[in-house]
């Protein structure tokens, strides 16, 4: 039986391993676009139940109040295992039904290179996901090729016009800058809904940064890529492709 997906498409998808990390990597731009009209939303594949701080349900708790801060349309957190994303088939079908589901036309990544074997491994995770979700014959409620002529897919196939990486924490050149300068106090509030993680405690504390110097240093990165792109605050990201330009007398950002 096929099932009619009644909601509109998302604009833009930003996946990411952990909640929290699109507050952190390209919070200002999803808000910047949903001021613009467009539909953005977030699918974290982890729950977060392998944190040094929280757990699962505190931390449902706080990407629900961050989305609503980040003005996202749709967030959902899937069930793969935090501190074991996996790029296997059973989890590219997981991410492939999302993309199915909500159609976006943007997927946003991480960058490809990091620390976190998560981060990483979610990137090529959701780029082979994309592919998969544009396989008109691949069932992805089963993995298994729809060869019966009878055969009604649930979700139809869909693959995103444009995928970026977000690059803020990569030793990279960015490709581009979206300048967030508006928007950098909310995208602050976003990540400090995060209570579990950011407000000070003893648990953890030799990990992570003080509350009182988050916002220096969120605010010192975002400066940084501000100052590449003459703005004030900037988010940095990174595209595979070749840029297209139609008029040059459009570039933005002074040489001299």
């Amino acid at each position: 039986m096929t099932e009619t997906i009644t909601h509109a498409p998302l604009d833009i998808l930003a996946l990411a391993a952990h909640r929290d990390d699109v507050e952190q990597t390209c919070g200002g731009t999803l808000l910047k676009m949903a001021e613009r009209g467009y539909r953005t939303g977030i699918v974290d594949l982890t729950q977060g139940e392998m944190g040094t701080r929280g757990n699962a349900e505190g931390r449902a708790r706080e990407a629900g109040d961050a989305a609503q801060l980040l003005r996202v349309s749709w967030r959902q957190a899937l069930d793969i295992p935090d501190g074991r994303v996996e790029n296997t088939w059973e989890n590219r079908l997981k991410v492939a039904r999302v993309i199915r589901e909500q159609r976006p036309r943007i997927m946003i990544l991480p960058y490809w290179k990091g620390r976190h074997p998560d981060h990483y491994t979610a990137s090529t995770l959701g780029y082979e996901a994309c592919f998969l979700a544009g396989l008109a014959k691949l069932d992805v409620l089963t993995g298994q090729p729809a060869v019966d002529s009878h055969f009604k897919e649930s979700v139809p196939p869909h693959r995103p016009f444009k995928i970026i990486y977000a690059s803020l924490y990569a030793d990279v050149r960015p490709t581009f800058v979206v300048d967030i300068t508006r928007f950098i106090d909310q995208r602050h509030q976003a990540l400090m809904a995060y209570k579990s993680q950011y407000a000070n405690q003893q648990t953890g504390s030799a990990l992570f940064v003080p509350e009182e110097e988050i916002r220096e240093r969120t605010y010192a990165e975002a400066r940084h890529y501000g100052l590449l792109a003459g703005v004030r605050f900037g988010e940095p990201f990174v595209q595979k492709e070749v840029g297209l330009v139609d008029d040059l007398t459009l570039l933005p950002v002074q040489s001299i």
